[in-house]
């Protein structure tokens, strides 16, 4: 997840007075002058933005909330004032690099602040509440002594390898209770921000998301149903496979949901989002060369614990585990590193390696999801994660660096475009590196076995690879479809939870084991909608991904099959890579996707093409058996 999009959207404002790091604006001062001005001011004053979302991310309390929600009063207050200025310059000559700024001003704010100082500063307390509610989010049962707590970290841990029916949907269930607390919160939250995006001229928060992406809201939308629609069918099969192997495992009357559908809790991610987890079950050919990524780490890890047990005593066993575990999360962060300097990308700073989060803090609560931070626009980057020696985490990583190769490079734009092209292309970058990470490239950096050449293993690795992709897909969607009908009225409060099992059902074909009524809210219970983030932008990014790794592979003089192909090392690859990222925002993504891929359009034809081996095979071996889910009406 990138937080530039989080900090100039999550900001939510509610002081009347201007802000003191804001200059008082020019009697005589053009389109172009303004412009020049803002750039320079919100440059400076980031780190005041930055900072104290950054300790109520890592020092969750109520101290480290109510400077955040100062911050954001601070930092929207300003951001109303620019816009209300901005209203001025309509109409009047300036250059084609201010018109887009004050396009992008207007549209900065994915959690639009109302001019009413009392709703802004009640939306202010609101989402500082319910992000310190996830982040403190923990399950316990049991009573005194016998009493036992487990926060989503330890939640997962169950889901990613315990395959007891029953422990696993415990931990799913006990995750969801967190969430329930916030039902009102959010109701009201919706109102406010609604009203936030009424005063900058838009229908509802929903449509001002929407018009982001250098075209209307509408064609935005037909264009997501477009792209689902080329990737539908691959998904479908994948579903049918898994559906099959969880009936073998679990029985017909629990590896399964009336219609079809997939038990939620079984599906190795606690929100069905990544199947990766369930490999131990869905391999195709165990046999055929072992692609367990997770083992391998693991015995990296005890390798660093016994190394670390080998050293003068003196510490507590606890300290020592620590030790070990941070070893290995910066191995694997510096492994991640290593491949974009390949690419002929600089080393990241010093003060990376000083200020990231790597592995969760003992003494206090933290946000444990995933998140890169720029925090001055001028090299100030870190990363904040509870790194644990897992497959997922380790992917996770060099995801989170795309992001901040990112900022890197489009540091020299001015401020209100350092940005990326569009929040589907911020998302897209690490994953990029992702796809890169073939078997080969694995088996050079010694986390698998060299893979022999054969269909099995082409087919191994393949479905290694549509478990974390193809699975995500209808998970990108559903989401936002989910928050579209929430911002415009559509889905009542009344209605939330339901709607949320409807979509999920509809789009991903899975449901809860038991019943999800409105005393329970569900949605909450993912990162993103407590954390207000849009998140079209993951569904975007799982097609665009694609598209520019198919055209890294040309630039690197691939030949063969997509799915074969490693750039890492090319620098003539890396080169054409830092070319786009460092356009940041500065010009309509159409052209900034045309200097890279020679097109303008998203298109899942590059998923298709990657997968093509994938799809037959799965075609062949659901082929007789009874695929496809209903879901629930009414």
């Amino acid at each position: 997840m990138k937080l530039r999009h989080a900090l100039l959207s999550l900001a939510i404002a509610a002081c009347v007075s201007t802000p003191a790091f804001a200059q008082k604006a020019p009697p005589k001062e053009n389109a172009d002058q303004f412009v020049a001005r803002i750039n320079a001011e919100l440059k400076a004053m980031y780190p005041e933005i930055t900072v104290p979302q950054w300790l109520a991310a890592t020092y969750i309390s109520d101290d480290s909330q109510m400077l955040a929600a100062k911050s954001d009063e601070r930092w929207l207050t300003l951001l109303n004032t620019w816009i209300a200025q901005a209203e001025g310059y309509e109409g009047q000559k300036m250059s084609p690099e201010t018109a887009r700024t004050l396009k992008l001003l207007k549209l900065s704010a994915s959690m639009p602040p109302p001019k009413d100082p009392a709703h802004l500063a009640e939306l202010t307390r609101i989402a500082s509440k319910m992000g310190g509610m996830y982040g403190a989010g923990t399950y316990c049962k049991g009573e005194g002594d016998a009493k036992t707590c487990r926060q989503l970290g330890e939640l997962e841990d169950v889901l990613r390898s315990n395959r007891d029916y029953d422990a696993q949907l415990n931990a799913w269930q006990g995750w969801h209770t967190i969430a329930v607390p916030m039902r009102k919160d959010y109701e009201r939250f919706v109102e406010l921000s609604n009203e936030g995006a009424r005063d900058f001229g838009f229908a509802n928060t929903g449509e001002l998301w929407r018009a982001g992406y250098d075209m209307t809201p509408a064609e935005i939308a037909s264009e997501t149903d477009r792209l689902w629609e080329q990737v539908k069918p691959l998904y479908e099969e994948l579903h049918c496979y898994a559906g099959d192997k969880l009936k073998a495992k679990y029985g017909a009357d629990k590896g399964q949901v009336a219609g079809g559908l997939l038990p939620a809790h079984l599906m190795g991610n606690m929100w069905q989002q990544d199947w990766g987890n369930l490999w131990d079950m869905l391999a195709p050919y165990p046999k055929a060369g072992s692609l367990d990524i997770t083992g391998a780490l693991e015995k990296q890890y005890q390798a660093a614990l016994k190394a670390e047990q080998a050293k003068p005593a003196g510490r507590s066993a606890d300290d020592i585990q620590r030790a070990a575990q941070l070893d290995i999360a910066k191995k694997m962060t510096v492994r991640a590193e290593d491949f974009y300097t390949s690419l002929g990308m600089p080393k990241l700073p010093a003060s990376y390696w000083e200020k990231t989060q790597f592995i969760k803090p003992r003494d206090r609560d933290v946000v444990c999801h995933a998140s890169a931070w720029d925090m001055d626009m001028k090299g100030d980057v870190r990363t904040k994660m509870c790194i644990k020696p897992n497959e997922e985490d380790f992917t996770t990583i060099y995801h989170e660096l795309g992001h901040i190769y990112y900022d890197l490079a489009y540091n020299v734009q001015p401020a209100m475009f350092q940005g990326g092209a569009h929040d589907g292309f911020h998302e897209a970058i690490g994953d990029v590196i992702v796809l890169a990470m073939t078997p080969d490239y694995l088996a050079s950096i010694g986390l698998v076995d060299k893979q022999k050449q054969s269909n099995e293993s082409l087919i191994n690795s393949q479905m290694r690879m549509a478990l974390a992709k193809v699975a995500f897909l209808p998970f990108g969607l559903m989401i936002d479809r989910w928050r579209w009908g929430v911002f415009d009225g559509s889905i009542k409060p009344t209605e939330y939870n339901k709607a949320w099992w409807d979509l999920k059902a509809k789009y991903q074909g899975v449901a809860p084991a038991s019943a999800r009524g409105e005393d329970f809210f569900d949605p909450g219970a993912k990162y993103h909608v407590p954390g207000n983030t849009p998140y079209t932008r993951y569904f975007l990014s799982h097609v665009l991904q694609f598209q520019f790794y198919k055209s890294l592979c040309d630039a690197a003089g691939h030949k063969g099959p997509l799915y074969q192909c490693s750039f890492y090392g090319n620098k003539e690859a890396g080169k054409r890579y830092w070319a786009m990222l460092s356009k940041g925002a500065s010009q309509p993504w159409q052209q900034t996707m045309k200097e890279l891929t020679g097109g303008e359009k998203m298109d899942a034809s590059a998923v298709l093409e990657y997968f093509a081996p994938l799809q037959t095979w799965l075609k062949q071996q659901n082929a007789g058996k009874q695929c496809g889910w209903t879901a629930p009406r009414g």
